[in-house]
């Protein structure tokens, strides 16, 4: 099953500087890593977009799900990242369970070097970069990021593997694209105007995302109905709207006159990734 989450490139739009729009994105990194999310998409929102667009966002994500130990050669230095201290430390768990440093992990590495009869040199956060063959099936470049499991660390026994590293993957595409993937599954629009999220209602959509779930938000002050074109009043009573399976307020009664999208992705994973 994949997870996906997507919001726009206006996410930042009332963001007063680069450090507070570094911030934010940063939370809605840390909600996909905690709830493990596979994959981040950020959609076009031009009308929406102010001084922090879509690069902006997406560059931040990228950089956020890098592990720490490669970031510095993965990115070098970059406006967009002129915050990334202030990013919240992910410490994203391997699938399996292992720990990130221990004997048997899944690591992320970066091809520094491709040498001949299939070799590459690799660094994956350990001393020194290290020499593994490549998988005959895969066609790597120098630059490339791969996923190396560790069997042994003294001395290293490693290899690459086509399995997908901790956290989550990063893209740019559009809405219609997102929600048209083969493993979108369960298509969720969230609106303070949809369906008020239940006990009951969460009830009916268990085992509807055993096949993927894919969980759409708006941006501060713009919400999907208003990027959409669509009729707020609309959206309840028609929840097949622009190509998803519903849509759900998963806030309901809220407290405060607005719920900021990092707020409303904790709030919506926490109940819809549930284990049945």
């Amino acid at each position: 099953m994949t997870r996906s989450v997507l919001v726009p490139s206006s996410l930042c739009r009332e963001a007063q500087d680069k450090r507070e729009a570094t911030h934010k994105v940063g939370l809605v990194a840390r909600a996909a890593t905690v709830f493990r999310v596979d994959r981040v998409t950020v959609f076009p929102d031009p009308d929406g977009d102010r001084r922090w667009g879509g690069g902006f966002v997406s560059t931040v994500l990228a950089y956020a799900a890098t592990a720490p130990y490669l970031r510095k050669e993965a990115w070098g230095t970059r406006d967009e990242l002129e915050y990334a201290g202030v990013l919240p430390p992910l410490r994203a768990a391997a699938r399996t369970g292992s720990e990130s440093n221990g004997s048997g992990s899944k690591r992320q590495g970066i091809v520094t070097e491709v040498g001949p009869d299939g070799r590459v040199r690799v660094n994956c956060g350990l001393q020194h970069p290290i020499s593994l063959v490549a998988p005959p099936e895969m066609a790597v470049d120098e630059g490339e990021r791969v996923t190396v499991r560790i069997s042994s660390r003294e001395p290293v026994r490693a290899r690459i593997t086509d399995e997908a590293p901790p956290g989550f993957a990063v893209e740019r595409a559009d809405l219609s694209a997102a929600l048209g993937r083969e493993d979108a599954g369960l298509r969720v629009a969230t609106s303070r105007h949809g369906e008020v999220l239940t006990t009951e209602r969460l009830g009916a959509l268990a085992g509807r995302a055993d096949d993927g779930l894919t969980v759409a938000f708006g941006a501060p002050e713009r919400g999907l109905p208003a990027m959409l074109g669509i009729d707020e009043a609309s959206v309840a009573s028609d929840s097949n709207h622009a190509g998803f399976d519903c849509w759900l307020n998963t806030v309901p009664e809220q407290g405060s006159e607005v719920v900021r999208t990092e707020e409303a992705v904790f709030a919506t994973l926490a109940p819809l990734t549930l284990p049945q």
